[in-house]
Parts: structure tokens; C-alpha cells; sequence
């Protein structure tokens, strides 16, 4: 009941006009984002982070939240219509979605699409507001040597979830903590990484890393892609009604109950993200469909059951990054380093003292969704019309985005030196395969991990044993440790049965 109450009050905040608006906005401009190839939700957060420091905290998570999830609902849509993913989420989406428009069932695809991801996001809303609370009271249990376990288990995990990329995943997040070394030590006062720059005394600017590797890194990439490739496919732009048969929901309502929950828990695990949760809910009901064959040539339920898992999945990744400070994916890695710059610290006390950002967030899931159901239903048949931009006009309009946003944070040049240098590192990473969540993640949370191992080793005067006296920490460090065991010996388990 209490966090029943909290919510009511959490639906006040999202009604007044200035938070509505942004909700709206925000849900309108992640549709977009979400379906333009290459780009996503990260990157549309990153772009337009700088514009939010003149919102209220509150405004400003609802608004990159309702861009979050706006990206899940339109990233399916240049899937199912020209065969390319509008960012990794989707790519499950192709596997029958395009079929599906092959067949002429566009307009089901679309329909679809929408309603298994509003149904995703509905159910993992509720589960959110059930789970919001507990977790929040757990944490309140946690003190430096748990929160180090806890930061050592998120770091791992993410780095080891790229399957045969373990060694690439360390070295992604070695680098962000490297970047979030940069500055003066908090403790000592020494100069660390600066090379004499007194500009970088302070640290590297946040919303400089994120704009530089999802920003500029993805333009890299895509203008790449580009030059390599021909011209794209002609897109369908006149559609007939876009609904679903009774036959079809029958086939869909299934998979997409039984996709949610997958999502929703792969959300909450530090760096799995909507990639996974989609080809996982996708291999389920293949697994358990009776009819296997039909997967992969146009069967709606192959459509679905990804859209309601990766849509679940996005707003799963926000619940650890409220109630732990812990996120669930690159993206909500974003929204904790914006809590950090607005001045708050996500965790428990995140939903005792500032009610309005916490609860405000959770009640926006509702109507964030039922928004974005409503573009994507209707508006769909124009919407998809954005497709036909030429990528050569789109990526230099968003060059300009960033280094402009870059600049209005600090007016100063040597973020512009700053945001190149990341954004070749996010096109090398991109180009060697090296994760970006990793260093996304490291360099958010970087500086509080190396503040709990401190803060644990004055506290037991220099002995380690302090790390291994409660069990909390004992058992996040048994999980971290597996979680770097596990990619490991499950690769040379499959190498073994694939030479014999």
C-alpha cells in the first residue's frame, strides 16, 4: 500500500504541464531516434543531455527515461521494413518482421510491434513498482565494503556479457576507469592523468565520454558504412490500416506474457541490455513453439516476443540504477551519471528524500508508454517516412549536435580535443569489437568505487579481511568472480563438443 501511495504522488509529478510535456516530447523523439539505423538510445540520451541541465532533476529523468523506452517502441520499425535495426535492441526483430513485410503484412508488423512493447512495458511497470521498495530497503544495509563488492560485481558482469569477449570487456573497462581517474585525487590532492592540463584538474566532463563514443562513435561507423554500401532498398510509405487480426493476437498474447518477465529480469542484470533480453525471448519461443518452422519466414509471435522483451527490459535496467546506483545497461549508465551531475545519489535514499525524482520516474513507465503506444499506433504510416532522410544529410546534422553540446557545458575548446579523442576510441571500439558499455559503466562509477575500497581499508586500518566479513559482500564477490568463470569455461565446453 505504501508504494501504491508513493505512486499516486508519483503521477501528480509527470501531470504538471512542464513534465508532461517532456514526457510526450521525450517518447516522440526516442520513436525517432530509436528508428534510425545506427542509432539509439544512448546516443539519442547523449545528444540531447546537455539541453536537460536547465530542467528540474525530476524533468530531466523522466524526459531521457520517456527517450529510452520511445527508442524500444521505434527501433523495430527499420527492421521490419527495410531489414536493419535501428540499434542492437531490434535486432531480433528482423528475424520475421521483415518477412512479415515481404508477405505484405506490414501493417501487422508494425501494429504488433507497438502492442507487444506497450504490454512489456506495462507489466515490468508494475513489477518495478513492487520491487522498487524492497530493494531499496536492502540497500540500506550496504556499507563500504558491500558497495565495493556490489560496484565489483556490476564491473565484471558487464565486461564478461559479450560471450568470447571477456579480455576485451576487462580492457573496456579498464579504460573507463582510467577516464575516471582523471583529475585530483579526492583523498591526497595529487594531480592524476592531467599531463599539466589544469582544465582537467576537475575530471573529464561526464557528457563528454558519452557524446564522443555513442555520439560522434556511431557517425564514424554509420559514414563508414555508408561509403561501403549501395543505396538502400526503396521504403513502403502508404500502409492500409495498421491493426493485427484476432487470429494473429491469439498467436502473440502468449509469447508476449511469457517474453516480459525474460526481459525484465535480463534488465536488471548490470550490462546485458536489449540485445540479449530480445534474442533470448526470440530463441524461447522458437524453442517451444510447435510449429518451429514457421520462425524466421514471418511468424508474428517471432515478432512479438522480443518487442515485449526488450521494452521490458529498458525500464528492468532502471530499477537497480535508482534503488542500487548500480545500472542496468550503457544507456541507464547515462541516466546515473546525469543523477551524479544534478548533484543526487542514486540508492535508497534517492526515494525518502527527493520522492518527486524518484517515484515521478517510476509513475512516468505508465504514461511514458501509453504515449508512445499511441505515436506508434496511429502515427506509424508517417512516422516511418523519416526512413526516407538521406544518411548523408542526417549524420553531419548530428556531428554539429554534438560538438555543440559539448560546448555549452563548459564553454571550453579542450572539450572539443576531448570529444574527437573519445570518438575515435568509440569508432575503434566499435571497428575491433571491443563493448562500450564496460567503459560507460566504469567511468560512471569509478570514482565511487575507488571512494568504498578506500573508505573499507580505513575502516579495518589497512586489512583486507574487512571484504570478506560480511556476507552480502562475500557472496556479490562469489558472483563476480563467476561471472568472469562462467563465459570462460561455457567457450571451451562448446569448443570441446564442436571438435568431437
Amino acid at each position: 500500500m505504501a508504494a501504491v501511495e508513493y505512486l499516486m504522488y508519483g503521477f501528480k509529478v509527470v501531470f504538471e504541464p512542464a513534465n508532461f510535456f517532456w514526457l510526450t516530447l521525450g517518447s516522440f523523439l526516442g520513436t525517432v531516434i530509436g528508428m534510425l539505423p545506427g542509432l539509439g538510445p544512448a546516443t539519442g540520451i547523449a545528444l540531447l543531455l546537455p539541453l536537460t541541465f536547465v530542467m528540474k532533476p525530476e524533468t530531466a529523468l523522466i524526459t531521457m527515461c520517456a527517450i529510452f523506452y520511445g527508442a524500444m517502441f521505434g527501433g523495430s520499425r527499420s527492421s521490419i521494413l527495410l531489414n536493419i535495426p535501428g540499434d542492437g535492441s531490434a535486432v531480433a526483430s528482423c528475424f520475421d518482421g521483415y518477412p512479415m513485410t515481404l508477405k505484405g503484412e506490414a501493417e501487422a508488423a508494425l501494429a504488433i510491434s507497438a502492442i507487444a512493447s506497450f504490454i512489456g512495458g506495462l507489466i515490468s511497470s508494475i513489477a518495478f513498482v513492487l520491487l522498487a521498495l524492497p530493494l531499496a530497503r536492502i540497500a540500506l544495509m550496504f556499507g563500504p565494503p558491500e558497495y565495493f563488492a556490489l560496484m565489483v560485481l556490476a564491473l565484471t558482469a558487464t565486461a564478461s556479457m559479450s560471450e568470447g569477449k571477456v579480455l576485451k570487456g576487462l580492457l573496456s573497462m579498464a579504460l573507463g576507469l582510467i577516464v575516471s581517474m582523471v583529475g585530483l585525487d579526492p583523498q591526497s590532492g595529487v594531480s592524476r592523468f592531467t599531463f599539466g592540463n589544469l582544465e582537467l584538474q576537475g575530471g573529464i566532463e561526464f557528457v563528454v565520454v558519452i557524446i564522443g563514443i555513442y555520439g560522434l562513435g556511431e557517425v564514424l561507423k554509420n559514414l563508414e558504412k555508408i561509403a561501403r554500401s549501395e543505396a538502400l532498398q526503396p521504403i513502403k510509405k502508404k500502409f492500409g490500416r495498421i491493426w493485427i487480426s484476432k487470429e494473429q493476437w491469439k498467436r502473440s498474447v502468449v509469447p508476449i506474457l511469457r517474453s516480459t518477465p525474460i526481459g525484465f529480469l535480463i534488465g536488471i542484470l548490470p550490462g546485458a541490455g536489449g540485445t540479449i533480453a530480445g534474442l533470448m525471448a526470440y530463441n524461447v519461443e522458437k524453442r517451444l513453439s510447435k510449429e518451429p518452422e514457421r520462425f524466421g519466414k514471418g511468424a508474428i509471435e517471432g515478432l512479438a516476443a522480443p518487442e515485449a522483451a526488450n521494452n521490458a527490459c529498458s525500464i528492468g535496467a532502471i530499477l537497480p540504477t535508482l534503488t542500487l546506483g548500480i545500472p542496468g545497461s550503457g544507456t541507464a549508465a547515462i541516466m546515473l551519471g546525469a543523477l551524479m551531475i544534478y548533484g543526487l545519489q542514486p540508492g535508497p535514499l534517492l526515494f525518502e528524500f527527493y520522492p518527486e525524482i524518484g517515484w515521478g520516474v517510476v509513475a512516468s513507465f505508465f504514461v511514458g508508454n501509453l504515449i508512445a503506444a499511441v505515436i506508434n499506433l496511429p502515427l506509424a504510416g508517417l512516422l516511418v517516412r523519416i526512413l526516407a532522410v538521406p544518411p548523408k544529410i542526417l549524420y553531419p546534422l548530428i556531428t554539429a549536435l554534438c560538438f555543440i553540446g559539448v560546448y555549452a557545458i563548459n564553454l571550453s575548446v579542450v572539450d572539443f580535443y576531448l570529444l574527437i579523442m573519445f570518438g575515435l576510441l568509440g569508432y575503434a571500439m566499435r571497428k575491433f569489437e571491443i563493448p562500450t558499455a564496460p567503459l560507460i559503466l566504469a567511468s560512471v562509477v569509478g570514482r565511487k568505487f575507488e571512494q568504498s575500497f578506500r573508505q573499507s581499508l580505513m575502516l579495518s586500518h589497512g586489512d583486507f579481511s574487512i571484504f570478506f566479513k560480511s556476507a552480502i559482500s562475500v557472496t556479490l564477490l562469489i558472483l563476480a568472480v563467476l561471472s568472469l568463470v562462467y563465459p570462460i569455461v561455457s567457450g571451451a565446453i562448446k569448443k570441446r563438443r564442436h571438435t568431437l
